[in-house]
């Protein structure tokens, strides 16, 4: 088949599968098309926690026209048995005659697997288009394979001299709507979305995904609070049988506020800590531990600080608002210049929200 053609219903696929980002972990959100005859006869993109798989959806709506076709699948169909059978198995079954796939699955139960299954029952495989775009899509699960932690995307909001606050540590309004709407799509794509105390008493956030009919998207809500300090009429505790949230605390934190927590919904976990700071590479592995593969952080210019200096960031966005806020307000990155992000990062693009700009960083 034609290279253009194949990268036309990978496109396809991967769009497909960014339906299920923040909704499939501890799985990968994955696309799948069926093609014959230069027409598609089914789609499928992994479902809400993780299964049922891309690929089984698409061969179920493709049903028995599937024989003889081409599978487009944006991860290498699965080899190994789990809670549902290998989907290499079904596409055997199916007859397809041939399958397009961005790149193995680098999880050490398929790794390869997979994709030899197909070669040896006499399918034709393709493995490569849409690699790149694959790498983004599927970053979480990479990540999360190969490091033991999730893929972490820092949101920072700055004003136009680079304050992510007001003096005394007042917030104030830096983006107009368009902006905080498309803030809150890349929380509704992210597993969970992390922030420190003095946000959330600062700002008394829901750290939910508001937008229309996308409630039930929100991320799992995760809290750093070495103490337990954190009041019990703020929404990530108010509200925590609603959306989940998670509170990580130092080990010497009061048993009793833990108790009271748990009382009202939320998880605790005690992690290493020192002099008021927890060790985030610990958090993120009891994330990770969790299946959480893609965690957003949005709360705070000392944890956002704290994630960039321990370089544990791996792409960031970075909206900027139009106005000043002056020399007496609080720096977007507490105790290091905004410019420390390009330590580990480069800037990739840029993008207009109404008054407001976004600028998109990756890891160099």
């Amino acid at each position: 088949m034609p290279e253009a053609t194949d990268a036309r219903f990978m496109a396809l696929a991967l769009s497909l599968g960014r339906r299920g980002l923040g909704n499939t972990w501890p799985n990968p959100a994955v696309g799948a098309v069926v093609v014959k005859d230069g027409q598609i006869i089914g789609r499928g993109w992994t479902q809400p926690g993780g299964r049922p798989h891309a690929e089984t959806q698409a061969l179920k709506r493709a049903g028995k026209a599937a024989r003889g076709a081409t599978l487009y699948v944006t991860l290498e169909p699965c080899s190994n048995e789990g809670k549902t059978p290998p989907c290499a198995d079904a596409v055997i079954r199916a007859g397809i005659a041939r399958v397009v796939s961005t790149m193995d699955d680098p999880n050490p139960e398929v790794a390869g697997q997979g994709h030899e299954r197909l070669r040896s029952k006499n399918i034709a495989l393709e493995v490569g288009p849409g690699a790149e775009e694959a790498q983004r899509a599927h970053a979480g699960h990479f990540r999360r394979i190969r490091d033991g932690r999730p893929h972490v995307l820092l949101k920072l909001a700055v004003s136009s001299d680079g304050k992510a606050g007001a003096a005394g540590r007042q917030p104030v309004e830096i983006t107009a709507a368009e902006a905080r709407r498309h803030a809150f799509l890349l929380r509704a794509q992210s597993d969970a979305i992390l922030a420190g105390l003095g946000t959330v008493v600062a700002d008394n956030p829901s750290l939910t995904a508001r937008l229309p009919g996308m409630r039930e998207r929100s991320p799992i809500r995760v809290l750093l609070d070495s103490q337990l300090r954190v009041p019990l009429s703020m929404n990530v505790v108010a509200t925590a049988r609603e959306n989940p949230t998670w509170i990580f605390c130092a080990s010497q934190a009061s048993a009793m506020a833990e108790q009271i927590l748990r009382a009202k919904g939320v998880e605790v976990f005690r992690v290493a800590g020192k002099e008021g700071r927890l060790d985030l590479a610990e958090v993120l592995n009891v994330l990770a531990e969790r299946g959480i593969t893609r965690l957003m952080v949005e709360g705070g210019p000392r944890v956002a600080a704290s994630f960039v200096s321990a370089d544990l960031v791996d792409e960031a966005v970075v909206f900027h608002g139009p106005n000043r806020i002056g020399d007496d307000g609080i720096d977007a990155l507490e105790g290091m210049p905004l410019k420390a992000l390009g330590h580990h990062l480069h800037s990739v693009s840029s993008e207009a929200f109404g008054p407001d700009s976004a600028e998109y960083f990756e890891r160099k």
